[in-house]
């Protein structure tokens, strides 16, 4: 399970997902469903999010499918965006359609 903040241009969503990471086209095709075009997206730590949402949380992950899925947890941009200092927050990973960062060096 992976928790990130995704920047989109209505403001940042709290997201809850099974995929493995966030470059993954499968999870990039579920943001579109939900008509996310164009993003930055930062993991945030689970158990930082599970402390931080307690109850929401429990009721958003056991609706999660184990496999591909992808849940809002909160979609308050202003609550997301001052719940977590931005140490909390991975590296970014910005996607648009006609550009992906490429893999991170290791």
């Amino acid at each position: 399970m992976k928790a990130a903040i995704i920047f989109t241009g209505t403001g940042p969503i709290l997201i809850l997902t099974t995929y493995a990471t966030l470059r993954d086209p499968g999870f990039i095709e579920k943001l579109g469903y939900k008509g996310i075009q164009k993003f930055i997206a930062r993991e945030v730590p689970v158990d930082l999010v599970r402390e931080k949402y307690g109850t929401q949380y429990s009721v958003i992950i056991n609706d999660v499918k184990q496999t591909d899925d992808l849940r809002v947890l909160d979609y308050n941009g202003h609550n997301v965006f001052y719940n977590f200092s931005f140490r909390e927050m991975g590296e970014p990973f910005r996607y648009e359609p006609e550009y992906m960062e490429p893999p991170l060096s290791v």
